[in-house]
């Protein structure tokens, strides 16, 4: 990616970095590039967390989520925790380019088929708190899509850089705001709600 950038000759990569720490210690007022590219995929925090953080400190920096995550499942949320817009990583790079110049020139930019998804619903006027699965915490929220994706929490652990016992603490936490009864309907919770695109459905628990 950072190669693609730097072919261009209208742009250039700021600098880099592999966790959400170490991406707010480089992006300063004095010190702040035009444009950040997020991975939802970071060690440590999750890359929804960094969305937050920038977009709450620099509300006029734009923020592209590039993700290998199903847009179906993640683009809404990130543009509601700040993100202009929001690109599959198996995309072709001419895509990311052209999303890039969208965002730097004041557009939100997302595929036709989530703009058709989202069409005559605004991110900003159907409040997400009406629904419960808007209780998680970004966090919370990842570690759910994964649990739906089948894998366990060992290889979540691995895949987030994060301790068992952290995910551990996540399910417990995703079990208690869904009203979930046991590991069981979190699985077939999370499962359904992959199969659906991210619509939460209603689990028999009777």
């Amino acid at each position: 990616m950072a190669g693609l950038i730097n072919a261009q000759n209208d742009m250039a990569v700021f600098a880099e970095a592999a966790e959400v720490g170490e991406a707010i210690a480089m992006i300063q007022p004095d010190h702040c590039p035009d444009l950040v590219l997020i991975d939802l995929s970071l060690k440590g925090l999750s890359g929804f967390e960094l969305l937050k953080h920038l977009h709450a400190r620099f509300p006029a920096l734009p923020t592209l989520v590039v993700s290998m995550h199903d847009e179906t499942l993640y683009a809404e949320r990130a543009l509601r925790a700040g993100a202009r817009g929001y690109v599959l990583k198996q995309e072709d790079g001419n895509v990311l380019l052209a999303a890039i110049r969208d965002v730097l020139a004041g557009k939100v930019y997302l595929s036709e088929y989530m703009r058709a998804n989202l069409q005559g619903s605004s991110v900003t006027s159907s409040p997400e708190s009406e629904l419960p699965i808007s209780r998680l915490s970004p966090s919370e929220f990842e570690v759910l899509g994964l649990i739906g994706a089948g894998h366990s929490s060992g290889e979540i652990a691995q895949l987030l850089s994060r301790s068992i016992k952290t995910i551990e603490a996540h399910r417990a936490n995703i079990r208690k705001k869904l009203s979930l009864r046991n590991s069981n309907d979190l699985i077939r919770f999370a499962s359904r709600w992959i199969e659906g695109g991210g619509e939460e459905k209603i689990l028999d628990q009777n």
